[in-house]
């Protein structure tokens, strides 16, 4: 007997536990969305305007104009002395770099039949030759003719770059 009092009591105390662990759970959730319907009613009333999208245009690639900033455009500076041309200006076109003086002068060919004034200079301290397509008192001058050049086939690789010699 007094075991089963024992169990019976255990047994309330249990289901008790239960129930206040639910109601406090239920009141803390009720709390909560009090809280936010609050925050939501003390919140300004602002309209939002609708948002406006301008209407996008198409137009074919060669009516694109690219907008460079010649500011940025990088200019190697390197001392170089000419080796077959009529002379360099302020900023030249450099399109190939060789070790061979005769692989150079193949570029050069290449480019004058295309109607450049290509000129071969080198660099001595690291012994290359660099081939000129252009050279420009300009900076503008030259990247626009290097952005030329670029897409040409005497250029297949697109790494043509500013060259300023320094004296």
């Amino acid at each position: 007997m007094v075991v089963c009092a024992g169990l019976s009591m255990a047994l309330a105390f249990a289901s008790c536990g239960k129930s206040s662990e639910s109601a406090y759970k239920k009141a803390y959730e009720k709390a909560k969305s009090q809280e936010a319907a609050q925050r939501m009613a003390e919140a300004p009333q602002t309209e939002t305007a609708p948002t406006v999208v301008a209407p996008v245009t198409t137009r074919p690639a060669t009516q694109t104009r690219v907008v460079d900033n010649v500011d940025n455009v990088s200019v190697r500076q390197e001392r170089v002395a000419l080796v077959n041309g009529s002379g360099l200006r302020n900023f030249s076109v450099v399109v190939g770099s060789f070790g061979l003086l005769a692989n150079a002068e193949g570029l050069q060919q290449q480019l004058r039949d295309g109607g450049y004034n290509a000129q071969i200079v080198k660099n001595e301290a690291n012994n290359m030759f660099r081939v000129v397509a252009t050279t420009f008192d300009s900076k503008v001058d030259a990247v626009n003719s290097r952005d030329q050049i670029r897409g040409s086939k005497y250029n297949p690789k697109g790494d043509a770059w500013l060259l300023y010699n320094v004296q």
